[in-house]
């Protein structure tokens, strides 16, 4: 075969691939982390492909979260690929990396975070056949010390460290079901870290269930099986990531089925999270179902706005002496709510730019550089609804919404509402004014700033907000 036609098979293969992980992974993944992604060489002696991203940071980033996938696909694509190495596009300038108080930059390992995945041992972007090693891999940042705690995952975090103590929990495994970056793997890699301080010399396996699959897949075409189960089996304290992942994979599934029984007929201990219940895995075993529910289920819910304060307020110590108003933590808490992963996410796009630029930090500035996180967490708050909510709970007449008089029984609630206006819906100062009676911008900059001020100063207003605030994002 010419290396013209190694090319295009290699980029056909690439095609489908790609476009499987779309269909997997959205169109807003797909295009900013897949799509970059250009086919380097591949190595027919080594059976090693090379993927190119054009900065450290997106060839970082791909790699700690699709690795597995990557390798996975392009494994059952073609046989020959052994492995696959991530790396920059060469020629490519590298980009200095911005410091922004430890590991956790840009959210990587986030504290409640679960965006820092390792691959097993390795740590790299490298997927090789060398199967489990003994090192643990775990993030040092993602421990027990650093998880910020509410009413939402409180349950889920005292289960966690019971199975980590040195006493034998009472249930085992241990089933961490929450949505994507509520904070489950940042309780596995915890458990990992607790349990090795307690048992010094405990072998300790943390991996995705991809990553199962992708060692799995090796084994079973080197025909070295038996030496897979004697690893797998060896270890005593099992944690793996992502479950739902295994979904319709008979055969990983019945080893993964006996590997449960065998460890926990040794008294060893496991831990698996997904983003469903056990009973929601379609496509899964009854018995494997079994073993997974057999323990502990423990939920985490989605964090609420007090504990998206707490994990804000968390951070803030790792980027002094910088000053994050607050009033900006108070927006971001409100407004980023689906997930922490990108809550933290977004707190620390804004303090990167801040510090690359010289600007500070500000509720303007938060809005700028934001965009596209808010505008995907924001309820689809109208203006209309705003207006409506303020008159009920103030008991005013709709119309004064748009009227003239300037009684204070009237202007305080429009004020409020032009206020909730701006931090509720995307809509720039013109576009408020005119739902105001045709006000103009400076008004409703004059009313916003007013109700900020008024906010600091009187409890009672500050009380009013929050009611409102409640009615309208329930």
């Amino acid at each position: 075969m010419t290396e013209d036609q190694e090319a295009l098979d290699l980029a056909a293969d690439w095609a489908d691939i790609s476009q499987g992980l779309r269909k997997d992974l959205g169109h807003q993944l797909h295009s900013q982390w897949i799509k970059p992604i250009q086919l380097g060489s591949f190595c027919k002696d080594t059976g090693t492909l090379n993927l190119f991203l054009p900065t450290e940071f997106s060839a970082n980033w791909v790699a700690d979260r699709f690795a597995d996938r990557l390798s996975l696909a392009w494994k059952i694509a073609r046989s020959e690929v052994r492995q696959v190495r991530i790396g920059v596009h060469p020629g490519r300038r590298q980009l200095p990396e911005v410091s922004l108080g430890g590991p956790d930059s840009f959210g990587r390992g986030a504290a409640n975070d679960g965006a820092a995945e390792s691959f097993g041992a390795m740590g790299t972007g490298t997927i090789g056949d060398a199967g489990f090693t003994a090192s643990v891999g775990l993030d040092p940042s993602l421990t027990f010390a650093a998880f910020v705690t509410g009413t939402t995952n409180v349950l889920a975090f005292n289960a966690a460290e019971r199975m980590a103590k040195v006493e034998q929990p009472q249930f085992s495994p241990l089933y961490l079901k929450a949505a994507t970056g509520q904070g489950k793997t940042h309780l596995m890699h915890a458990i990992g870290h607790a349990y090795l301080a307690a048992h010094p010399r405990a072998r300790i396996f943390y991996c995705s269930a991809e990553r199962f699959m992708v060692e799995f897949v090796s084994a079973l075409r080197q025909n070295e099986m038996i030496e897979f189960k004697a690893r797998l089996r060896g270890f005593d304290l099992l944690l793996v990531d992502d479950i739902q992942f295994i979904i319709g994979k008979a055969s990983a599934q019945e080893e993964l089925l006996y590997t449960i029984d065998a460890l926990l007929a040794e008294g060893k201990r496991l831990v698996f999270a997904a983003d469903r219940a056990p009973q929601a895995l379609d496509g899964v075993e009854q018995r494997l179902l079994s073993r997974l529910s057999m323990g502990l289920v423990a939920d985490i819910q989605p964090a609420d706005i007090e504990l998206r304060r707490a994990i804000l307020e968390s951070k803030l110590t790792k980027f002094a002496p910088l000053e994050v108003p607050a009033d900006v933590i108070e927006f971001l808490a409100r407004t980023i709510n689906r997930n922490v992963r990108e809550l933290v996410g977004g707190l620390n796009k804004l303090i990167a730019y801040a510090q690359l630029t010289g600007q500070e930090v500000s509720l303007q500035l938060a809005e700028e550089q934001l965009t596209d996180i808010l505008s995907a967490n924001r309820k689809r708050i109208t203006i209309d609804e705003i207006q409506r909510t303020v008159c009920q709970f103030y008991r005013v007449d709709r119309s004064e919404m748009s009227s003239k008089r300037r009684a204070r029984a009237v202007v305080r609630p429009r004020q409020v509402a032009m206020y909730l206006a701006k931090v509720l819906t995307p809509r720039s100062y013109p576009e408020i004014g005119r739902k105001f009676g045709g006000r103009d911008h400076s008004t409703v900059i004059h009313a916003v700033r007013l109700i900020e001020d008024l906010r600091k100063r009187d409890a009672d207003m500050d009380g009013d907000v929050r009611s409102l605030l409640r009615q309208l994002e329930s």
